[in-house]
């Protein structure tokens, strides 16, 4: 077959298979809605009720699944096309002939519910038939939509590449700008000091969206999301425990969106970035997220990847990507360095503040490459928060007075105009002792004042101690003495505030500070280099091996209210835990678990996962029955719930074991409200304690 010809063939083939892989996703998506549908007529204390929610459950996964392979077929005959360019092939017009399965080069099969193995959800198999013109292995990028300088790195030629935005600067974006067409553009991070008179324009003109990760996964009545409500966006919730809107006043209008929706068109201008500078379609990312992020809103983050064309390859904790750079450094230090002790282990902790969160971690790093995990935390604290104070403290009554006119061009440009004094106020701090703000903010209101670095740290002393019981705990949770740290590692947009220098340093009692890395790019250079191992690059410097812990407890609602830890924080990964319940009332038939996430002493100060409804107990005295529920968390942060009922003098399960994966779904307070309101306390548990 001529060189013209195959190419033709083989683009012929891979569009049929496009079209009828999206013929098959409309029918499964008719049949989703169907079970949506039957869901919501069917009683939630029978059967058929949990029947048709597994169906449904798995049959969104399916889906899901069918656009990543429709994503997929599209990039794979994009590059044949692009091959077929630059080798000077002309391609005539497709007539689209009928697909034969003979001539696929991969088949995919579902993994069957009679498999205990999930593993791996899909296979692939080899189908004989004529070998195609495949694609070299896809590329994993690095993504840190953080506040440091650039935000898209690469592991190419055994080094990480970072990328520079479209203009060729090393300036990144990290806000959304409501243009007067309805379109968005990028601002510069917030963690740069000067701005060009374009983006400032941009900042003081125009609608402009700051810290999406905090509203990503959360519902309305969440404290976070009613702290961040202000300008110079407007954030409207119903208080019904559904998605908060965003709604960014633009000519009299407002443009309404929401945090998910600015993040996919975030990252996918990150991914057209890094197409454009590799020159080849890119589907797999890593990409950095805070410690805190609760499995909803990982899960979420996962759902607006996909959206963005991007397959999530891996979602990291920043510390997690900073302590892997740390490993491959001094891994790398002792192929150099002959008389290095091969066995000896370094303690590193790790301090990463940005712009909306701060994460503490305590790692091992080994001479051979492995990175330990030996402790996580995280809070939403961070430098929104030193400016949302500084905003207080010199314009005490601002949210009142810009509340005023919500409407208004004018308001919001003052209100920009506010931020961004202040954010290079807090960077000229960083470096002089004061600084004198001289601003007029319109409509007789100005400023003129000098602010004392003293007095900076004393209005930001709440969010200062936060952090230092972060480091704290941390080290708690570790079980490692500070005299133990050979390192002491500051990164992100924060890194350069002497005040978070001083109390980390204060703790780790004088340590200097680590210089081995760029603050602001020691996560994304670590996400580039998790990538680089996790496609499988063969390469000398990417011996490494990463042990991840849990960051937060998962357990369960009993002995009343109280939140029962299964799973404790800090747990390495995989783990499988099992604990003992029973049932609290006489002939007790049923028993719902509500699973929770998090470290509240009471189960609806945490995450609410999901729930398991156990049926057919058999009827006996309280605290006869032992319910065992088993949590596993594999390597990637799966959790699988289980549950199975046993009787005094039986080593088989009453009935049989159930398992479910979480989290379920976009869950809330009221959710769990709904479930306590339907059942009351007639399904409570109590830990079972069993005489030795």
């Amino acid at each position: 077959m001529e060189p013209v010809e195959r190419l033709t063939h083989i683009i012929t083939i891979m569009e049929d298979v496009i079209k009828n892989e999206r013929l098959e996703t409309y029918f499964l998506g008719m049949w989703v809605r169907s079970l949506e549908s039957e869901l919501r007529n069917a009683d939630p204390r029978s059967r058929r009720f949990e029947r048709i929610r597994k169906s449904l459950a798995s049959s969104q996964e399916v889906m899901l699944f069918c656009w990543r392979q429709i994503d997929h077929f599209i990039n794979m005959r994009n590059y044949v096309i692009v091959q077929a360019v630059l080798r000077n092939h002309p391609l005539p017009v497709l007539d689209h002939a009928p697909i034969r399965m003979t001539e696929l080069a991969y088949a995919v099969t579902i993994a069957p519910e009679s498999e205990t193995s999930r593993e791996e959800f899909v296979k692939k198999k080899r189908i004989t038939g004529e070998e195609m013109f495949l694609p070299p292995p896809e590329i994993a990028i690095g993504i840190d939509i953080g506040t440091g300088p650039r935000c898209v790195a690469v592991w190419n030629d055994s080094k990480v590449e970072l990328f520079s935005n479209t203009e060729n600067e090393n300036i990144m974006k990290s806000a959304e700008i409501i243009k007067d067409d309805g379109s968005s553009i990028g601002v510069i991070s917030a963690s740069e000091v000067t701005l060009s008179q374009n983006q400032e324009h941009d900042m003081l003109y125009e609608a402009t969206i700051y810290n999406m990760r905090r509203l990503i996964g959360r519902i309305d009545v969440d404290p976070i999301v009613q702290e961040n409500k202000k300008f110079p966006f407007l954030l409207h919730t119903l208080y019904i425990g559904g998605c908060p809107f965003i709604a960014a006043p633009k000519n009299i209008a407002l443009k309404f969106t929401a945090a998910e929706q600015v993040l996919v068109v975030y990252l996918g201008q990150l991914r057209v970035l890094a197409e454009t500078q590799l020159e080849r379609p890119v589907s797999k990312v890593v990409l950095m997220v805070p410690v805190s992020f609760s499995r909803i809103q990982l899960a979420r983050t996962q759902y607006v990847c996909a959206k963005a064309g991007l397959y999530d390859l891996k979602l990291m904790p920043q510390p997690t990507a900073v302590a892997l750079l740390y490993a491959q450094q001094q891994m790398l230090a002792s192929f150099s360095c002959e008389d290095m002790d091969s066995e000896s282990n370094k303690v590193a902790l790790i301090f990463n503040m940005d712009f909306g969160y701060c994460d503490v971690a305590v790692t091992v790093a080994t001479a051979e490459g492995e990175c330990r995990m030996k402790a996580l935390a995280g809070s939403s604290i961070g430098g929104e928060d030193l400016l949302v104070n500084m905003i207080r403290y010199l314009l005490p009554d601002s949210e009142n007075i810009f509340k005023k006119h919500i409407d208004g061009d004018e308001e919001n440009k003052s209100m920009s105009l506010l931020r961004v004094a202040i954010l290079e106020a807090i960077q000229r701090l960083s470096s002089q002792t004061s600084v004198e703000f001289d601003l007029d903010l319109g409509d007789g209101l100005k400023i003129c004042k000098v602010v004392k670095r003293e007095e900076f740290e004393d209005v930001n002393k709440e969010v200062f101690e936060k952090c230092e019981r972060l480091i704290i705990q941390s080290l708690q949770d570790a079980d490692i003495k500070v005299d133990d740290i050979n390192d002491v590692i500051i990164v992100g947009g924060c890194w350069n505030i002497p005040k978070v220098k001083d109390l980390v340093t204060k703790i780790c009692k004088g340590k200097e500070l680590y210089k081995g890395m760029n603050p602001l790019e020691a996560a994304l250079c670590g996400a580039a280099v998790a990538g680089a191992v996790a496609a499988g690059i063969v390469d000398p410097k990417l011996g490494l091996m990463t042990s991840h812990v849990t960051p937060f407890s998962v357990g369960i609602q009993a002995n009343g209210i109280h939140f029962v830890p299964v799973i404790p924080r800090n747990t390495s990964m995989p783990t499988t835990r099992v604990m003992d319940f029973t049932t609290i009332h006489d002939n007790q038939t049923e028993a719902l678990i509500l699973v929770y996430e998090g470290e509240g002493q009471k189960a609806e100060e945490n995450h609410l996962l999901g729930y398991l409804k156990i049926m057919g107990i058999p009827a006996a005295p309280r605290g006869v029955p032992e319910i065992n529920v088993r949590m596993n968390i594999d390597c990637e942060n799966g959790l699988r719930v289980g549950a199975a009922v046993y009787m005094p003098g039986s080593d088989q399960p009453a009935i049989p074991a159930m398992e479910a994966r979480m989290p379920m779904s976009m869950t809330d307070d009221g959710y769990a409200e709904a479930l306590n309101r339907t059942y009351g306390d007639t399904k409570d548990l109590v830990t079972l304690v069993k005489m030795e």
